[in-house]
């Protein structure tokens, strides 16, 4: 009798291997009980199953046991979720979902690689951009050049911007002014406590994004913390926090930034690692997950998450800051950064300081932690239900009647002001980055 020949194709096998990466036991805590589907954005706009955390937790353990395809199909069922993570603070049994939704997106790509069916221009932002830099600040001089030249207004004044895609070409209306490079060059390095006694050697976590298109928030940061009593380094070394790969099914490529911003850390010689975008926050936080298979890098994740806080952590911490205007009059909204408060648990902090501000009027909004549809670049990928998501918020916005509307995130902040503009209340209403508002108290 002939002997027996494996015919499993290395294809297939390469797949099996793949779904190991699910966590079945983590899958089958999801009891299936329905209380996140009113806390998801995605599910409450279209009333799809499918839609919902509790649709796609089903659709991974069907692919997970093989009975499903990793297909077009459940790609787009994966990519439609917002990554708010409501859903955890919903869910009674505590349910991972955030880990959940990044495996599954990573089975997605490591497939379509497998096949040699992946994106030129994916590699060139995930392997060639973002992780370099360099690269990051040479775009944002381009970006600067072309806001300082008149290039960007000449192109929306003559129809010219109408050649990039609808989503880049109405998210580019709520960009501000870039930061000249001459400005970045000036940058101290380090920042000592202003008007009192040191009492914490930080290191900002600058990030990539928020240092491009928010340069002046970062400093405002900085400045805050001085106040505050904070030694404010700004780490050499360090790399983009690697959020946006792993929403992205990049976990390869957001290990290997964990690991270059852990050594860079390390090397600094800080108290603690504090950073003021609730995306970046929440990604730092989580960096031992990332490595729960390396013990090595484990530990010394562990280490580096011990030391992150988010800003207003921090500063909510500290002495009481010494305000010295008063911003009287101006009645103030706080919009929460879906991973600040359902990925940290970060929420009273941010209030707590803006409620301390010297004249201000807060008042609290109906829905301030549901997403506003940001979500990383869910607004360039999902533009329409993403705008659909946002004009839902405004609504939320409006009934505040606030002329400032606060929240704690890059992402966060350019959509509120594309929501402004949408909602046409330019003439009434900012959106801040908190740093941003204390900064101008102080």
């Amino acid at each position: 009798m002939p002997a027996h020949t494996n015919t499993t194709m290395p294809e297939q096998t390469s797949l099996i291997q793949l779904l190991d990466n699910f966590d079945r036991e983590e899958i089958l805590n999801c009891m299936q009980c329905g209380f996140c589907l009113p806390a998801c954005p995605t599910y409450r706009q279209t009333g799809k199953e499918s839609a919902s955390p509790r649709g796609r937790i089903a659709l991974m353990k069907a692919v997970a046991d093989q009975q499903l395809d990793v297909d077009a199909e459940f790609e787009q069922n994966m990519y439609l979720c917002l990554g708010c993570r409501a859903c955890e603070t919903a869910c009674p049994a505590g349910v991972p979902y955030g880990s959940l939704i990044e495996t599954a997106r990573d089975v997605v790509e490591s497939n379509k690689k497998n096949k040699s069916d992946h994106s030129l221009i994916r590699d060139l932002v995930f392997e060639e951009i973002f992780p370099h830099p360099e690269r990051v600040d040479l775009l944002s001089s381009m970006l600067w050049a072309s806001q300082a030249l008149g290039l960007q207004k000449l192109a929306n004044v003559t129809g010219l911007i109408n050649i990039l895609p609808r989503p880049m070409r109405e998210m580019q209306t709520a960009v501000d002014q870039i930061a000249s490079p001459w400005q970045r060059m000036k940058r101290e390095r380090v920042m000592a406590p202003t008007g009192v006694p040191q009492k914490l050697r930080v290191g900002l976590f600058k990030g990539c994004i928020m240092d491009v298109m928010f340069y002046e928030s970062n400093q405002a940061t900085a400045r805050v913390l001085t106040k505050a009593g904070c030694e404010v380094v700004f780490v050499e070394d360090q790399a983009c926090c690697g959020a946006l790969h792993a929403h992205s099914g990049e976990k390869k490529g957001a290990k290997e930034l964990a690991k270059r911003n852990i050594e860079a850390f390390e090397n600094a010689g800080v108290d603690l690692i504090v950073n003021n975008a609730g995306g970046c926050g929440a990604a730092l936080k989580e960096y031992h997950h990332w490595f729960h298979d390396d013990p090595e890098w484990h530990e010394r994740a562990l280490a580096f998450v011990a030391k992150s806080r988010d800003a207003n952590e921090l500063v909510a911490e500290l002495p009481v800051l010494p305000f010295t205007e008063a911003l009287a009059g101006v009645r103030i909204t706080y919009q929460d950064s879906c991973h600040l408060a359902h990925g940290q648990g970060v929420r009273q902090q941010p209030r707590h300081l803006l409620q301390s501000i010297p004249g201000v009027d807060y008042v609290e909004m109906s829905g301030a932690d549901t997403c506003c549809g940001s979500a990383g670049i869910y607004n360039i990928t999902n533009f329409e239900l993403s705008m659909e998501v946002l004009d839902v918020k405004m609504e939320n916005v409006k009934r505040t009647k606030a002329h400032v509307v606060v929240t704690s995130n890059p992402g966060c902040l350019l959509q509120m002001k594309k929501g402004i503009q949408r909602a046409g209340l330019e003439e009434h209403m900012e959106a801040l980055h908190i740093m941003d508002l204390l900064d101008r108290a102080l």
